[in-house]
């Protein structure tokens, strides 16, 4: 028997500042795009050398803090993985998005001084 579960782990950069938004529901949430670069394996594949995920952040504690980030900030994010469904003028469109449980700053490598 496997153990099946639905977890993500990715290191990038955040694409934009972050987004609030209220739902109609009331619900607040915070959105924003993370590029995470590809595998040397999957850059042989393809010319394309990053990918821009979707990711959103429900709780109160976290949206604060990912709200406060800039453009350009490095993160680590875990989440789990949402296909998210919309309906309009031409049809039903899915995309897939991480809903995130923590989002780290990337604390960038101490550099050593010859002091």
């Amino acid at each position: 028997m496997t153990d099946e579960n639905n977890t993500v782990h990715l290191t990038g950069r955040i694409s934009a500042a972050p987004e609030s938004r209220i739902l109609p529901s009331g619900d607040e949430l915070v959105s924003f795009r993370l590029v995470v670069r590809r595998s040397a394996a999957a850059r042989r594949r393809s010319k394309q050398v990053v990918d821009t995920i979707e990711c959103t952040v429900w709780r109160a504690g976290l949206r604060r803090s990912v709200a406060r980030m800039e453009a350009g900030t490095e993160v680590t994010v875990t989440g789990e993985l949402r296909r998210r469904f919309t309906s309009g003028g031409a049809g039903v469109a899915s995309w897939v998005s991480v809903e995130v449980d923590s989002c780290r700053r990337v604390m960038a490598a101490a550099v050593a001084s010859d002091a």
